[in-house]
């Protein structure tokens, strides 16, 4: 069998050197974005977003990077319980009387809990039933009918 070898022309070898080099940079620039120090990456997310021209658009940008950049923040509430429960009822104080009694109650866990922070939040919900007074009856409603006399 008789193989010969053929070499592609010298731009054509040229070319698929450089687009080569370019895929590889762009993918080792990609992994370097996730390196950087979180505040600065904060800080160039930040700005792009700046240039959002609709406000809601530009007000999700700012919320998703203040998020992410809070990720990378280590977590104190493991460390101080007593912090994140005091934290906790903070959030019943601006309720009045009945409704702050409920919020404490169901902050210390009474109730039924579901959903997940990151599902979007935390439903508390604790069924309170109240027994009032019986109805008053009205006179009349006993007495019996005139035609029944």
């Amino acid at each position: 069998m008789n193989t010969t070898r053929r070499q592609l022309p010298r731009p054509t070898s040229a070319l698929l050197m450089l687009l080569a080099a370019l895929g590889c940079s762009s993918a080792l620039a990609a992994g370097k974005a996730d390196t950087l120090d979180p505040k600065l990456r904060y800080q160039r997310e930040s700005a792009a977003c700046t240039t959002i021209k609709f406000f809601d658009d530009r007000a999700n940008c700012l919320s998703e990077a203040s998020t992410r950049y809070a990720g990378t923040q280590p977590s104190r509430a493991d460390e101080h319980p007593d912090i994140l429960a005091r934290n906790a009822l903070k959030r019943c104080e601006p309720l009045p009387e009945p409704e702050r009694k409920d919020c404490v109650a169901r902050m210390q866990g009474q109730g039924t809990t579901s959903g997940t922070v990151a599902g979007g939040g935390i439903y508390r919900e604790l069924v309170t039933r109240e027994v009032g007074p019986p109805a008053a009856v009205k006179a009349d409603a006993l007495t019996p009918p005139a035609a029944a006399r």
